[in-house]
């Protein structure tokens, strides 16, 4: 795994971050496997940890506003964190190969989605988007 620089990673659209997280989850719990089969449980606790971090910055950052496709990758997540924590818990090596089954899944539509993506919002609009972004204040 490539280390990526701060000033890189904030040249990344949000669909590419979101691609990066699934790759690092896959990775975290392809470590956390080979740690258990290696009965390294202190690194596998870790990995699975990281994992089930990553997940909830996944469901963080999920727009609702997408349609159903939103609530359902949030049901996933779950499903896949609860798993983990299983899998964590037993130090269960098949609960890992089903929630990376998953995520590969996942991860693969979404390589898809992001090269079929067609843009269509002009550039004149995309700046004025920015800009409002850049200056809108959020209340808490």
């Amino acid at each position: 795994m490539t280390l990526i620089t701060k000033e890189a990673l904030h040249k990344k659209s949000p669909q590419e971050l979101t691609a990066l997280l699934y790759e690092a989850c896959i990775n975290n719990l392809e470590e956390a496997k080979a740690a258990i089969l290696n009965k390294n449980y202190i690194l596998a606790n870790q990995k699975l940890k990281k994992s089930n971090d990553i997940l909830e910055r996944l469901g963080a950052g999920l727009n609702y506003e997408a349609g159903i496709i939103a609530d359902q990758l949030e049901l996933v997540y779950n499903y896949i964190s609860d798993k983990l924590v299983e899998a964590n818990y037993n130090k269960d090596v098949s609960i890992i190969d089903e929630t990376l089954k998953l995520l590969i899944e996942i991860s693969s539509s979404w390589h898809q989605a992001m090269r079929n993506n067609k843009d269509t919002q002009p550039k004149t609009m995309k700046r004025k988007t920015i800009a409002y972004e850049q200056t809108a204040i959020y209340d808490n």
